[in-house]
C-alpha cells in the first residue's frame, strides 16, 4: 500500500523507488512504534518529506536540514509542509525523539 500511495510503480528495478520505498516505510513504522495517533503519523510522514526536499531540492547541509526540522517540530516557523498546522502535534518528548530519529 505504501508503494501504490507514492505511487512507485517500478519498485523492484529503480533504485531510486526502492530507496524511497524504504525511507518512508521505515519512518511509517517508527511513528507507529512510537504510538502516534493517525495525525501524529500524518504530521510526521509530512517532516519526513520536508527534510527529504531540503537534501534534494534545496542542497542543504544535514546540519542546517536538522536546525530546519527543529523550528517544523518546536513550530518556531511556519513551513511549507505544515501550512495551518497545529503546533502543538508533538510533546516536547516526542520532538526530541523525531530530531534524534532523522
Amino acid at each position: 500500500k505504501m508503494a501504490e500511495f507514492l505511487n512507485l510503480t517500478q519498485l523492484k528495478t529503480s533504485l531510486k523507488e526502492t530507496i524511497l520505498f524504504d525511507y518512508y516505510t521505515a519512518g511509517f513504522w517508527w511513528a507507529k512504534e512510537m504510538n502516534f495517533s493517525l495525525i501524529q503519523i500524518s504530521g510526521f510522514m509530512g517532516l519526513l518529506n520536508f527534510a527529504l526536499e531540503n537534501l534534494s531540492s534545496k542542497r542543504m547541509t544535514l546540519g542546517d536540514n536538522v536546525k530546519e526540522l527543529e523550528k517544523a517540530v518546536t513550530g518556531i516557523r511556519e513551513t511549507e509542509s505544515e501550512e495551518g498546522g497545529d503546533v502543538n502535534l508533538f510533546s516536547v518528548d516526542q520532538g526530541k525523539a523525531i530530531i534524534d530519529f532523522l
